[in-house]
């Protein structure tokens, strides 16, 4: 099978919906000249023209509250939002209309928009640009949370977000853009509620997300050599949550570490272990461990925003904390 970049695919993912519906379009801050911040939509705006590419003024508001109406009267739009922090700039469009309306029309409205945003850190892009704030809108009702970790689930869950009529909230981490992975040339939409085991094992659990999962594999690796086998887990969609794929390892291992970038407290870390500590507590052989950020905004020295993201180090030290 080919292999190709994370970012590929999402433009692959993008292009193949264009071509299938003529009802999806892009729009978002420098999406169709300069073909993304990050280049994730070039060649677009030349295949599909300034009506499906649309580029904006810097007016995140404007760019979801437009969506918001053009997803309600039959269009798919999938807007850009450049950092995942600016979603702060258009919460009330996200959060009080397209996650709401649905429920509050008793069905008869629906939102099939999805929001592409980057977020994480590893880049020294500072505290605005760094964020990783996928708990917020897990919290929220009425809308789902994406987080590829691998090319191949990237192209897949994005096309799904895409046919989706709900909203959804498709995050990509900007250190995963150069990775490449196999990614089939033919049909690949994976159903939005579904975990992915990457690795199989029988000692312990590891329910990791985003650029974690990778982190987990090569921790993983090493604990192999010191006669630790451990699963990893890849929740990919936060909400809905596949809670069976995650306590059916537990159950079989008897211990679980939980790995996310975002901060600690309420974080996607707490969630997962409560669900676990509340629902799998009959097969744990040792309390549920977290492995996440620090409650401090992003910095950008290189050496504090290293401190701050979680690494191998810390993966091994919480395994094989549990495994005494």
């Amino acid at each position: 099978m080919r292999e190709i970049t994370f970012l590929k695919a999402i433009n692959e993912a993008l292009a193949e919906e264009m071509r299938r519906d003529k009802t999806v379009y892009l729009i978002g801050e420098d999406i169709g000249v300069f073909g993304g911040c990050f280049g994730v939509t070039k060649g677009l705006l030349e295949e599909f023209g300034p009506e499906r590419v649309r580029d904006t003024p810097l007016v995140e508001t404007a760019i979801i509250g437009t969506s918001v109406g053009a997803a309600m009267t039959g269009m798919r739009p999938v807007p850009e939002i450049m950092f995942t922090g600016f979603l702060g700039t258009c919460m009330d469009e996200i959060y009080n209309q397209a996650a709401k309306i649905k429920y509050m029309t008793g069905g008869k409205a629906k939102v099939p928009l999805t929001i592409r945003t980057t977020y994480g850190g590893g880049m020294s892009a500072a505290a605005q640009h760094s964020e990783r704030n996928e708990a917020w809108l897990v919290h929220a009702p009425g809308i789902k949370v994406v987080l590829p970790s691998t090319p191949y689930d990237a192209k897949g869950l994005l096309k799904a977000s895409i046919r989706d009529d709900n909203p959804v909230l498709f995050e990509e981490h900007k250190m995963l853009y150069p990775v490449k992975g196999e990614v089939p040339e033919d049909e690949c939409a994976i159903p939005l509620g579904k975990a992915d085991i990457k690795r199989e094992g029988s000692d312990v659990t590891v329910v990791a997300t985003g650029l974690m999962v990778h982190r987990a594999l090569k921790a993983a690796k090493e604990l192999k050599g010191d006669g630790i086998d451990t699963e990893i887990i890849d929740p990919r969609t936060l909400s809905p949550l596949d809670k069976d794929t995650i306590l059916k390892s537990v159950q079989k291992t008897g211990r679980a570490i939980v790995v996310s970038e975002d901060c600690k407290t309420c974080g996607i870390t707490a969630e997962i272990s409560a669900i676990i500590a509340e629902e799998g507590f009959d097969h744990l052989k040792a309390p549920v461990k977290r492995v996440a950020a620090p409650d401090v905004p992003m910095p950008f020295s290189p050496v504090l925003e290293k401190w701050c993201m979680p690494d191998e180090s810390r993966i091994l030290d919480a395994v094989k904390s549990i495994m005494k």
